[in-house]
């Protein structure tokens, strides 16, 4: 059966709660319509807007309060980063996704510090973008894996490493250093294999760990014997 967890594959409808309503902003048409085509073809996702610019971006996403937001980076009057900042200064609890090409560090750093929740490259697979929904929707903040996490990391800000982790990864790691099978977490969650594997990708990401064996060993530094049950503060 499929759950509103697996997110991986377009057609699978369950995964999301129903009618996820979303604002679309991006000044080039073409990609705007695409993404708003891409979403439309789930059933679970309400698009309720699209605009052009950032200016009219923040007027609507005040204004109709949607669940989330898909931002351009680039748009004239206000920047996806503009409109950020200023969603988060009026307590907007809208979830942002950050979409563009830019691969610059700095800048996708200051994203993430002035509170956007995701960011996905336009030129990544259009999957991406349920991920990204998934993994907020669920308590996390998601960076497209085609950029490594530690790349944009700020150095002066160390945080441990266990709290990047959403509730389901922090729940499918827990499993993994118990050594639970992937299909076997796969049955236990109601998520299916594909998605278990994605999670696992993610979790090594963030934890830079690239092993089962590594993240056994990083849960018996952290004195976790039994981590199954556990959450990160």
């Amino acid at each position: 059966m499929a759950s509103r967890n697996d997110v991986i594959d377009p057609e699978n409808f369950m995964d999301l709660p129903p009618l996820l309503t979303l604002i679309l902003a991006d000044d080039h048409g073409i990609v705007r319509e695409g993404v708003a085509a891409f979403c439309k073809a789930r059933p679970d996702v309400s698009v309720i807007g699209q605009c052009s610019d950032g200016q009219e971006a923040l007027d609507m996403i005040l204004a109709r309060n949607p669940d989330f937001a898909i931002l351009d980076l680039d748009m004239p009057r206000l920047t996806g980063l503009q409109v950020v900042r200023k969603l988060r200064e009026a307590g907007s609890r809208t979830r942002l996704i950050v979409l563009s090409i830019t691969r610059d560090q700095s800048v996708i750093r200051e994203l993430f510090r002035s509170g956007a929740d995701a960011y996905v490259l336009k030129d990544g697979p259009s999957r991406h973008i349920f991920d990204a929904i998934s993994f907020v929707r669920d308590g996390g903040q998601y960076l497209t894996p085609l950029l490594r996490r530690e790349a944009i990391d700020n150095n002066e800000e160390k945080v441990d490493a266990l709290s990047q982790l959403s509730k389901r990864e922090f729940e499918v790691f827990s499993l993994l250093v118990d050594g639970v099978r992937p299909k076997d977490i796969a049955k236990s969650l109601e998520i299916s294999p594909k998605t278990v594997d994605t999670y696992r990708a993610n979790i090594m990401r963030k934890l830079g760990i690239d092993s089962i064996a590594g993240l056994v060993k990083f849960a018996i530094q952290r004195n976790l014997k039994t981590t199954a049950g556990l959450l990160p503060n």
